[in-house]
């Protein structure tokens, strides 16, 4: 069975920092892209970071550039979305997504992050 699990999301003040995990299971995690996407109430999806099967490649998106990083560990079948100087505008449900073309795609059922005082 595929799985993939969003952890870490909370509450944060702005400024903070918080460390997003996904967990996968159920299919071969190294093969796979992985993206962290974002939806905020009444907002589109939005992708806000991607990394390549072999962590050779990292896109990000303009809003988060310098304060987001994504990673992964293939031996543990994790990738994470480190997210530093948070603010108000990055509240959302931050969804994990793992991709190898446009039909083997899984999707994790997301974690909620909140910036606010």
């Amino acid at each position: 069975q595929v799985q993939l699990v969003e952890s870490g999301g909370g509450l944060v003040q702005p400024g903070g920092s918080l460390r997003l995990s996904c967990a996968a299971s159920g299919f071969t995690f190294s093969l796979y892209a992985i993206n962290w996407y974002r939806q905020a109430p009444g907002k589109e999806r939005e992708l806000v970071a991607t990394i390549t099967r072999a962590s050779g490649t990292l896109n990000y998106a303009d809003s988060v550039k310098g304060r987001f990083t994504i990673s992964r560990d293939n031996a543990k079948n994790t990738a994470y979305l480190q997210m530093n100087s948070l603010k108000p505008e990055d509240t959302a449900v931050y969804y994990c997504n793992a991709a190898l073309g446009p039909i083997h795609t899984y999707w994790g059922q997301g974690t909620q992050v909140t910036v606010s005082s």
